[in-house]
């Protein structure tokens, strides 16, 4: 585990993709409610994000907007969990990602250099001209970027990202 990256490299890795980032500093929050009072005054959609695990112990990371009703069972259904979809250990994704709950974030993806772990995406997050907010591996800051941003992290950590629509 000594290997995971923070936010410091993770910072550095951004830059190097020259990828332009909006940092809100905020208090330590666990749940995006606790975090919505900082984020009042930012245009743009915040991500909620659930590590997750199916019946085979296949890893999962969900990013959604985080207004978005999640439906374990449909979304296992749409991306072919095998037994459907659960809450994965704090142990495996502080192993897999190099984060601890209420830091759980896509930009942890750094730290998935075996791509151990699927990223199942809401369409609205990639499909979008739009600002993309979620933490930067730690849980007393929210970092923005612009969804092709988002998309050009994603295509630089080799996370092909399985994209789903919530409104179907």
């Amino acid at each position: 585990m000594a290997s995971n990256k923070g936010r410091v490299e993770l910072m550095q890795f951004l830059k190097n993709l020259s990828i332009e980032t909006k940092l809100i500093e905020h208090p330590a929050v666990f749940t995006v409610e606790a975090m919505m009072e900082h984020l009042t005054d930012i245009e743009g959609v915040i991500t909620k994000n659930l590590f997750l695990k199916d019946k085979k112990k296949k890893l999962y990371l969900l990013s959604a907007v985080h207004t978005r009703e999640v439906k374990l069972a449909d979304i296992g259904k749409k991306v072919g969990a095998s037994g459907g979809l659960r809450f994965a250990d704090e142990a495996i994704m502080i192993d897999k990602l190099g984060v601890a709950q209420g830091c759980c974030t896509p930009l942890s993806l750094l730290n998935d250099g075996e791509k151990e772990v699927k990223f199942i995406v809401d369409k609205e997050l990639v499909n979008n001209d739009v600002m993309v907010y979620s933490h930067p591996m730690e849980n007393n800051a929210t970092i923005g970027m612009t969804s092709a941003d988002f998309k050009k992290f994603l295509e630089a950590t080799g996370h092909e990202p399985v994209v789903i629509d919530f409104e179907s």
